[in-house]
């Protein structure tokens, strides 16, 4: 069954950039490790935001400018694109190593200009990439042991127009981390249970700062944050000849996330993107074998809506989602495509501590492929 459903994580790959909460986007799974033999594949995913919001309090005062309630702020979803590769081989009977490379974090909004809205004409852009070496000791009842190290890059840009116009660029720096998990595995009877977890990655990002206001300086400096810790639980198993039921919980560590380029965290006291509390998302699928070909899958997921307050720059707080799929397979080749659709957690948004916009019944589509080959 392994051979045309892969893992419990299928439908998020055919429809990556959008798997989890915050900046979070491809799951950081490990299920390639899992497939036979040597096997390579590519994934793409395209993801359409549809996000607006409303002022509920009035912002600003000298000396800027001042915005009143019950403005409207636009669609500020941007649509944009995932990548990923991955390859798996076997060295023996008992070790097997695979190479993974993905996009992890990623963010993009934009508000529009001539809006009337406080955030008009912000934007911020959060990119990862991630390169991640993994090696597996398969024993002979059914347990392995996974590990290796994560090579991530990270860059980021933003603009705060109602902050002075504040504008900030953060280069591209690269960190180190680690991933380590153990399986258990009873093919018979498609069942696999994976636990992986995934550590921080820290950077320190040259930063750039300036503001178009006389009132403040802007400067050169050197911003440092970390990218969570994780922990994935997937799991697998046939229910009915042909159906394979399957399920993950993902838990983040997004409460330690900190962005915080200095001159903004010194003039407004407070940081530039960060969270409240951690995430947890839960998914539940089933897959069926129609025939030797063709197969389908669906699945629903579940992320809770905390009630916090969050940023204007990540307005998102939870949410649920659908997806489906299909996957053909003829030969060495497998093909996957799919759809989801998440609705968006009923989001407010604060400035300086303070309420100030909510963010309700906006949603996401995302639609993948994933195109993999065995030798």
């Amino acid at each position: 069954m392994r051979t045309y459903i892969t893992s419990a994580a299928a439908l998020c790959v055919a429809a990556s950039g959008a798997c989890a909460g915050a900046l979070d986007r491809t799951g950081q799974s490990v299920d390639v490790l899992f497939e036979d033999g040597r096997y390579l594949e590519f994934s793409l995913g395209y993801l359409s935001p549809s996000i607006t919001g409303e002022s509920i309090a009035t912002v600003g005062g000298a000396p800027f400018p001042t915005f009143p309630a019950g403005g409207r702020s636009g669609d500020i979803g941007q649509s944009n694109f995932n990548f990923g590769a991955a390859y798996k081989a076997d060295i023996n009977e008992t070790w097997s190593y695979a190479l993974i490379i993905d996009q992890p974090y990623k963010a993009e909004v934009d508000y529009p200009d001539g809006t009337g809205y406080f955030g008009e004409a912000s934007f911020a852009e959060f990119n990862s990439t991630a390169i991640t070496g993994l090696l597996q000791y398969n024993m002979a009842n059914g347990v392995s042991l996974f590990g290796g190290l994560r090579l991530q890059e990270s860059d980021a840009s933003a603009a705060v127009a109602f902050a002075g116009g504040y504008e900030v660029s953060a280069d591209a720096d690269w960190g180190l981390g680690y991933v380590a998990g153990i399986a258990y595995e009873r093919p018979e009877i498609a069942l696999r249970v994976a636990l992986t977890y995934s550590s921080e990655i820290s950077h320190e990002n040259d930063v750039s700062e300036s503001f178009t206001s006389p009132f403040f300086t802007g400067g050169d400096s050197v911003a440092e944050f970390e990218t969570p810790q994780s922990v994935n639980l997937e799991v697998q198993t046939g229910i009915a000849q042909n159906t394979l039921l399957f399920g993950s919980v993902r838990w983040v560590d997004w409460s330690d996330f900190d962005l915080s380029p200095q001159q903004y965290t010194a003039t407004f006291g407070q940081p530039l993107l960060s969270y409240v509390e951690d995430t947890v998302t839960y998914r539940l699928g089933i897959g069926q074998r129609i025939n030797e070909n063709w197969s389908l899958a669906a699945s629903i997921g579940y992320e809770e809506n905390t009630g916090n307050l969050f940023t204007n720059l990540g307005p998102a707080d939870g949410g649920e989602s659908i997806g489906l799929a299909a996957i053909y397979s003829q030969g060495k080749y497998e093909i996957t495509a799919g759809v989801r659709y998440i609705r968006i957690g009923d989001t407010t948004t604060a400035v300086q501590g303070n309420p100030a916009a909510e963010f309700n019944n906006n949603d996401v589509i995302a639609f993948g492929v994933k195109v993999g080959y065995r030798f």
